[in-house]
């Protein structure tokens, strides 16, 4: 009985000291809004298509297709006279094999401003046809060292000739 507590004591301090950290102000809450564009057409394309399975030519929602992004984040919606920000390094995947949805991982990478050198870490389910999607924030490094959160992407302009997109992002962070 005597060993078991010093055992109980190790197992709850990780507990006591995260809950001591956020009751002293350690943590914070950050709101960010900027925007992610996604440009597929043109001679210097941001999102690459690197991956497909077999299925993916008669698929009507791009199942199986692998896309690489470097895609620009800005203040604003316009592209080229918005603030840049950073960009969006990942992968997204047509994982919807019936209705057109994606799996998004990727990287806010920040280049400028107040979190110049950070990142936030991106992940979940896209169904690009909902007014509203929400994602999972699983991580960052720099200010967001730790980070936990949600993001909210709305579509603000998608070009149907071209296949751009611009999104608007709301991310929602603890860290």
């Amino acid at each position: 009985m005597a060993a078991a507590v010093p055992l109980l004591l190790l197992l709850l301090l990780p507990t006591t000291l995260m809950a001591a950290s956020a009751a002293s102000g350690g943590e914070k809450s950050t709101h960010i809004k900027l925007y992610w564009h996604d440009v597929v057409s043109g001679p210097s394309p941001t999102a690459v298509p690197v991956a497909q399975a077999a299925v993916t030519n008669t698929s009507k929602t791009a199942f199986g297709m692998v896309v690489v992004i470097d895609d620009p984040l800005t203040e604003g919606p316009d592209l080229k006279s918005s603030k840049p920000l950073g960009r969006a390094q990942g992968t997204y995947v047509g994982a919807g094999k019936d209705e057109l949805s994606l799996m998004m991982n990727m990287n806010f990478v920040f280049q400028a401003g107040e979190y110049n050198g950070s990142t936030v870490a991106i992940m979940g389910r896209n169904a690009v046809f909902d007014a509203v999607r929400e994602m999972a924030v699983v991580g960052g490094t720099g200010a967001f060292r730790m980070a936990r959160g949600y993001a909210q992407a709305r579509t603000h302009t998608f070009d149907l000739n071209t296949g751009d997109a611009t999104v608007e992002y709301n991310l929602y962070i603890k860290h």
